[in-house]
């Protein structure tokens, strides 16, 4: 009786302790250089029709940043968090996110944010190794999953919640903004 009851004690602690396995409905994969991946994210913003949250170590693709703002513009709710590196590099898409209105957030709390996620609609999970990049899709050895996977989802959702939590609104810095006027063009997307 006593060992039934300590099996059963452990198994209680350990499905406690993890969250239910869950089994994706699909899940595609694409690998660069020239695998398709910036695509396969383009596809998946332009189906979002509820919200979109990103999480990006470098963010420099054109295509990406101008879905985003497709995305944003037909009223899906869109939220950035950015690595505190784009808020320096000369070619971040962090200004043009900003100048269009999506909230756009730096995570300066951990040596590198290095994720590389989108969630949208809280079921399609991106993520792997592709930075939203001209150089990831063109240059790098990288892959790229895209994951329909609600309970997935939810777990990436609450992890982006984390982050945000100690997550700052993004500025540019200083220096670049006293080259700046009031009649500013918007930023330029980058290639």
């Amino acid at each position: 009786m006593k060992m039934a009851f300590s099996a059963g004690l452990a198994s209680l602690l350990i499905c406690g302790c993890s969250p239910a396995p869950s089994v994706p409905q699909s899940v595609q994969v694409y690998f660069s250089p020239h695998g398709g991946a910036t695509e396969a994210v383009v596809d998946a913003l332009n189906h979002a029709t509820n919200s979109v949250y990103i999480q990006a170590y470098s963010f420099t693709s054109a295509p990406i940043a101008k879905a985003l703002v497709e995305a944003y513009r037909r009223k899906v709710q869109v939220h950035a968090i950015l690595d505190s590196s784009q808020q320096t590099d000369k070619y971040s898409e962090a200004d043009f996110l900003q100048y269009n209105e999506i909230p756009t957030l730096i995570d300066a709390q951990h040596a590198i944010a290095h994720n590389k996620i989108i969630v949208v609609d809280d079921y399609l999970v991106l993520t792997g190794s592709f930075n939203f990049t001209k150089a990831a899709e063109e240059k790098n050895a990288e892959n790229l999953l895209v994951i329909n996977d609600p309970s997935l989802a939810k777990r990436y959702l609450d992890n982006w919640r984390a982050h945000e939590a100690h997550s700052q609104g993004y500025e540019r810095e200083q220096k670049s903004e006293a080259k700046r006027t009031k009649r500013e063009k918007p930023p330029k997307v980058f290639q």
